[in-house]
């Protein structure tokens, strides 16, 4: 897999840095900050969306280079291979509280026509989706770190 003589990996891995860790942190706000919600809900839903897209792409190149390029080798590949796939998961999997808070959880609009501000459930629905919301954000962020991490550490050393 290949674009313009590139290897597609190094490029499609850019998409779930950038959309993972916003799709975690838009998450966590989106759990704990109702007044932002009117206007996190899409914006959110879409970067997880496209972070878990870009995730199952990055696994099938980084399995595609590491074949084509004998990388199976380096030191720490299988460790990056491992979260890699992990990772492709852990964000299929955290589609569901995003999901879950996207359609349950409310919050006011600032806006004067109320546009985007709706009614959620309250009570204890709405706190242990926060709850899940916010744990599985937290736990994307740092396994998204985790695994570039090693990817790096395996190609540039230390």
């Amino acid at each position: 897999m290949e674009f313009n003589g590139l290897p597609l990996h190094p490029l499609i891995v850019h998409v779930v840095v950038v959309f993972a860790p916003l799709a975690g942190v838009g998450g966590i706000v989106y759990a704990l900050v109702p007044r932002w919600r009117w206007a996190l809900r899409w914006p959110f839903v879409a970067a997880a969306v496209i972070a878990v897209i870009g995730a199952i792409l990055a696994v099938q190149s980084g399995l595609w280079l590491e074949n084509q390029r004998h990388l199976q080798s380096l030191p720490g590949m299988a460790t990056h291979a491992y979260r890699g796939r992990i990772l492709r998961w852990m964000l299929i999997g955290f589609l569901v509280p995003t999901a879950l808070g996207a359609w349950f959880l409310g919050g006011p609009s600032p806006l004067i026509s109320g546009a985007g501000g709706r009614r959620g459930v309250t009570g204890v629905l709405a706190w242990g989706i926060q709850v899940l919301l916010a744990i599985s954000a937290v736990v994307v962020l740092v396994w998204v770190f985790l695994t570039g991490d090693a990817g790096a550490r395996t190609l540039w050393g230390q």
